[in-house]
């Protein structure tokens, strides 16, 4: 099992991942989030990032040429699609750029992705665009490739979360404290998804 600490803004922020080693790291670059990270800030950020820490570009509807230049550029290393794209959308972006794309899914699409598998080569269970709060596992179907579990998961609940079997898990607002990432807390949700693998 794997984990993502999405959300990073700070060089602090790296500095914590850089000791923790989660498997992914996030920067949004939908400017309607808090978490928002300029392209210019998040390719400073990067270049900081740990060798083996995979950088994942978090998007909303966002033009096909802007990922691609953040992924050539070596900004990203996958992309997180979080609002309405389409699988049209999902193979034009896969038609100009070797990017892995991580669909992000409400639980209102859960079956209709469980029944017919999407073109990106992930899945992200989430309740909502940076809700920070969990939907009900309970209903989570048998899909058909590999997902990652986020909204509103925490060290209080993680043990719950790993218990659904996900490919990976991610956490923002779980690893902050006042609306920022937290050295500690992100240290020991990765230990307690290493200790659970």
């Amino acid at each position: 099992m794997k984990i993502k600490i999405c959300g990073l803004r700070r060089a602090e922020d790296i500095e914590a991942c850089n000791a923790a080693r989660p498997d992914y790291v996030g920067f949004v670059f939908a400017k309607q989030s808090r978490r928002y990270v300029a392209p210019q800030d998040a390719l400073l950020l990067r270049k900081r990032l740990a060798a083996g820490i995979l950088p994942v570009g978090v998007f909303v509807d966002a033009e096909i040429d802007f990922i691609e230049r953040l992924y050539d550029n070596g900004v990203i290393k996958l992309a997180q699609l979080h609002g309405d794209e389409s699988e049209a959308y999902i193979a034009r972006l896969q038609a100009v750029c070797p990017v892995p794309v991580i669909k992000a899914l409400r639980p209102a699409l859960f079956t209709e992705y469980a029944l017919q598998p999407s073109a990106a080569d992930y899945l992200l269970l989430d309740s909502g665009a940076g809700s920070g709060q969990p939907f009900d596992w309970s209903d989570i179907p048998a899909f058909r490739q590999p997902w990652f579990l986020a909204g509103g998961v925490s060290q209080g609940n993680l043990a719950d979360a790993i218990a659904q079997n996900p490919y990976a898990i991610d956490v923002s607002s779980g690893a902050e404290t006042n609306g920022w990432k937290d050295l500690i807390k992100i240290a020991e949700l990765v230990r307690t998804v290493r200790r659970r693998r």
